[in-house]
């Protein structure tokens, strides 16, 4: 269930604000019934008419997809490269929570709930994001330490919940490196990385807040449960 004027703010009409000033106008019906009490609630099930036209009332989406290489987190591109939202069968406007650049993979969440978004997104929330990282030349316990202890980026401190090296490969001076962070800044974790002089050679999100992939293959997505989107919600803190 969603407030009335939010439901006609979504369906692309009006601002919310407008749509308030029509429902105190008379000018909107639900089931039939003008309604003027901007404390009524709709769903999908409600027919809603504003000055005697059908609204759209978009039901609630939710994804987690497994970003291949090679795609923009957007839902749309000036230079017409391929979009992440392309690999979702669905008619709704929904759009990646957050980003992962163009040669990143893994775990990224789409949806049309604007709400669920900033929960996740907001800085005060601290959701957590683990990636795996593939790093030119191994790395050395003072650089490590360094990581655990937090580096100074743009003047603000990144300092990541949890790092680990996941495999150290002295021969072809390689590293694979876990790093959970809570932040988003772009580039964060190339630039955390690049600060302690090492390149990352390739980068994948394994986990968002308790979410995983598990069995997903690169390009397929499965909907969020009830219960997911539930527990995603209870990050908001009041």
């Amino acid at each position: 269930m969603e407030r009335l004027q939010k439901v006609i703010a979504a369906s692309g009409i009006c601002s919310r604000r407008k749509a308030e000033e029509l429902i105190l106008a008379g000018r909107v019906s639900v089931n039939g019934k003008i309604v003027n009490n901007l404390g009524t609630k709709v769903s999908i099930e409600d027919v809603v008419l504003v000055d005697n036209k059908e609204i759209n009332i978009e039901r609630k989406e939710y994804y987690l997809l497994n970003k291949p290489r090679g795609y923009i987190s957007s839902v749309s591109d000036e230079a017409n490269r391929k979009v992440i939202t392309d690999l979702i069968d669905t008619k709704s406007r929904i759009y990646p929570i957050g980003r992962l650049d163009y040669d990143t993979t893994g775990l990224i969440i789409l949806t049309n709930d604007g709400k669920l978004a900033n929960i996740l997104m907001h800085p005060r929330n601290k959701v957590e994001k683990t990636y795996l990282a593939k790093i030119e030349k191994c790395l050395t316990m003072e650089e490590l330490f360094k990581l655990k202890k937090g580096i100074y980026i743009d003047g603000v401190i990144c300092k990541p919940s949890r790092v680990k090296i996941k495999k150290h490969d002295e021969e072809k001076d390689i590293d694979l490196v876990e790093v959970t962070i809570h932040e988003g800044r772009n580039h964060i974790i190339k630039r955390l990385f690049k600060e302690i002089n090492h390149d990352v050679i390739k980068l994948k999100r394994t986990k968002y807040a308790f979410l995983e992939l598990d069995n997903l293959n690169s390009g397929e997505y499965r909907y969020l449960s009830k219960e997911e989107v539930d527990k995603l919600y209870s990050y908001e803190r009041k």
